[in-house]
C-alpha cells in the first residue's frame, strides 16, 4: 500500500466512523473482518478516490451487507 492509498483508507475509516457514530477502531475492525481494505478500498483506489465521500461510504455499506455485516 502506497502513501496515497494509505491516507485514503485512513480518511475513509474516519468518514465512516463519523457517519455511523462509531469509533475509528470499531470501523477498522469491521472493514478488516470483511477484508474491505485489502480487497476493495486499496485495489480500487484509482477509481474510488475520484468519488464523493458519501458515495464511497454507501458503497462500503453495500460491500459489508453482501458479506453479512450490518452497520
Amino acid at each position: 500500500m502506497d502513501k496515497e492509498s494509505f491516507s485514503f483508507v485512513i480518511y475513509m475509516i474516519h468518514a465512516c466512523a463519523n457517519k455511523w457514530g462509531k469509533f475509528p477502531s470499531e470501523v477498522y475492525a469491521l472493514l478488516t473482518k470483511a477484508d474491505c481494505i485489502n480487497k476493495y478500498l486499496v485495489p480500487h483506489f484509482d477509481i474510488l478516490h475520484t468519488q464523493s465521500t458519501n458515495y464511497i461510504i454507501d458503497d462500503i455499506v453495500e460491500y459489508l451487507g453482501v458479506r453479512g455485516i450490518k452497520i
